[in-house]
Formats: C-alpha cells, sequence, structure tokens
C-alpha cells in the first residue's frame, strides 16, 4: 500500500491519546496494519501499545534532571536531540515500511509555529516518501467561548502553514458536547453575524483591542481557511467519515495496487 502515517497534534486534553488508541483499533478492525509511534518525551503513562517510542532514546524527566531545564525547555531540547540522532528514528522505521503509521505528537503549539522543530521531521518523512496528513484535534467545548474559538482557529491555520502537509481539524469530544446542543446554534449565530461576534471578543478581551477583534473575525469568516470535521468516539459513522477524509489526503485507494483477476480454475473451485 505505501508508506502512510497520521501526524496525530492539538493542545493537551484535546483527546489525542484516545483517539489514538480508538483510530487503531478501527484500521486493525478494516484488516489493515497500524503501528504506533510516540514523539512526545514527557509523558508517563499510554492508553494504547506503542511500537517506536521517543522516550527509549530520551525523556523530559531525564533533561530536567541532568541539565536542569525547566518542563518547556526540556521538551524543546528533546525534540531536537532525537532530530539531530534522526538515525536512531530511522533505523526503528526499517520494519514498518509498507504499513500505516500513527504518530502521536507533543502537544506544545510553539514546537510547530514559534521553532522549525516539526517542520523538520516533516521534511524527514517527506524523504522518506511518506503520505503524511495532519490531523489537529480541537477539544469542541471551545464552541462555547467566542474568544477560545478562535484561539483555536489561529492554532490550526499556524500549524497547517508551518508544516505544509494535508491537514483536517478534528473538533474531538462530541459525544460530551452534544448534551449543549442549544448552545451550539447560539454559539453559531455569532459566526454568521460579525457584530455579535466582535461584541462577544470585546466583552472578553476589552474594547482597546475592537480593531484586532474586527480583523480576527473577518479572517474567520471570510476566508473559510479552517473548517472542522466533527468525532464522536462513540460513534463509528463519525470515525468512518473521518477516515474517509484521511484517506482521501493520503491518497490511500489512489495507491492500492488492483486484485489479480482469478483463474479458471479457482473460479471452477468456486462452483
Amino acid at each position: 500500500m505505501g508508506k502512510c502515517c497520521q501526524l496525530i497534534m492539538g493542545p493537551a486534553g484535546s483527546g489525542k491519546s484516545t483517539y489514538c488508541k480508538y483510530m487503531k483499533q478501527y484500521l486493525e478492525d478494516l484488516h489493515r496494519k497500524p503501528f504506533m509511534i510516540n514523539l512526545d518525551p514527557a509523558i508517563d503513562e499510554s492508553y494504547y501499545d506503542i511500537d517506536i517510542d521517543i522516550r527509549d532514546l530520551i525523556t523530559v524527566e531525564d533533561v530536567m534532571s541532568e541539565l536542569h531545564y525547566g518542563p518547556n525547555g526540556a521538551l524543546v531540547y528533546c525534540l531536537e536531540y532525537f532530530l539531530d540522532n534522526i538515525e536512531w528514528f530511522e533505523e526503528q522505521l526499517g520494519d514498518y515500511d509498507d504499513d500505516y503509521l500513527i504518530i502521536d505528537c507533543p502537544g506544545q503549539i510553539e514546537l510547530y509555529s514559534h521553532l522549525p522543530v516539526m517542520s523538520r521531521f516533516v521534511d524527514f518523512m517527506k524523504r522518506e516518501n511518506y503520505f503524511m496528513c495532519g490531523v489537529f484535534l480541537v477539544d469542541s467545548q471551545v464552541l462555547t467561548d467566542s474568544a477560545k474559538y478562535v484561539s483555536a482557529v489561529l492554532c490550526c491555520l499556524s500549524v497547517m502553514t508551518s508544516l505544509e502537509i494535508p491537514h483536517l481539524n478534528v473538533l474531538s469530544k462530541m459525544d460530551l458536547w452534544s448534551k449543549n446542543m442549544q448552545n451550539t446554534e447560539t454559539f453559531y449565530d455569532f459566526l454568521e453575524n460579525d457584530p455579535l461576534f466582535t461584541s462577544s471578543l470585546d466583552e472578553q478581551v476589552g474594547d482597546r483591542y475592537h480593531n484586532l477583534n474586527v480583523a480576527l473575525v473577518e479572517l474567520v469568516q471570510s476566508y473559510s481557511l479552517v473548517g472542522f470535521s466533527p468525532l464522536n468516539i462513540k460513534n463509528e459513522e463519525t470515525i468512518d467519515v473521518l477516515l474517509q477524509k484521511i484517506d482521501t489526503c493520503l491518497q490511500y485507494y489512489d495507491d492500492a495496487e488492483p486484485q489479480e483477476p482469478k483463474d479458471e480454475e479457482e473460479m471452477n473451485d468456486l462452483d
């Protein structure tokens, strides 16, 4: 099938680990061979079995202990060390050339927007001829707050433009959000009405930022650069719809080899 991978991103608490666990199960049910890769050197435990783990090379805890860095500095150091020693990862990938990778990435936005860390990793995967799809998870609770929603959109846009790979944004935890559907409809009224949306932002951050809020609302509404796919991990249909979009980004079926037609003897055996 060629080399494919999902790059799972999103802030802490957005449901990346849960997504990885359920997506792996779903792919296995489809008779694919997903392999799990952890690129977060700061996690304490995992909710799924890991096939390649950056913590086997370096951990945030070790860096903090030996170099006396803070948590964020240690995380950046770990990722840069990983990239400077990428041959370790290349060796680990040796057995997974023709399979499907799910890569769980760290959530700190500065690794994507302020530092070239994740873009360097993406460049490496491109050189290894992987088809990639970025999947950026956002907690659906951002729909309860216009400022949080704008912040989420800007984070998504930053990652999309910095990595330059096919990209999908996902509203996770929709199973929890469905209880507040009335609030969702009210929020979408804000999105479709410039004065309401801008006024809502002004109330939260102050009138002094009114011009900035107007510009942000225009960015969100007019350009339609960022869209979201809803995901209820307990609803198989939403997983299936999302996977179809991911497969399109990965050109998964374009790369599939056609099955050989059965010969006459095999057909007779079936009669």
